[in-house]
């Protein structure tokens, strides 16, 4: 094979590694932006009542909620192993804390 020949069988197989990596990225990038918005309109939903106690767990639910999906996402995306394990511990740690919250707001209703 002549090396222009290869060096253009080489570019050519290396588009679709691109293009995966391209989609990915968009798809990375869509899903964070997806729930940061969704997070951001739950907590912008909230009847603030002013007793401070209820107002914080009402916004701390969807605050750790939005958490929690980011976190998976960066299990599901990220490449860098301390940051694919701190984002399971967030999961781990908040996903207890929400249930926390949940059972307080359920007493207090």
């Amino acid at each position: 094979m002549k090396p222009k020949t290869l060096l253009g069988a080489v570019c050519l197989s290396l588009v679709p590694v691109v293009a995966i990596a391209a989609d990915t990225a968009s798809a990375a990038k869509d899903a964070f932006r997806m729930k940061n918005d969704q997070m951001m309109t739950a907590m912008h939903g909230v009847a603030l009542t002013g007793d401070a106690d209820k107002d914080f767990v009402d916004m701390m639910i969807p605050h750790h909620e939005g958490a929690v999906d980011m976190a998976k996402l960066e299990i599901q995306y990220g490449k860098d192993p301390q940051l694919k394990q701190m984002a399971q511990s967030i999961v781990d740690g908040q996903g207890q804390q929400i249930q926390m919250l949940k059972t307080w707001q359920a007493a207090h209703q």
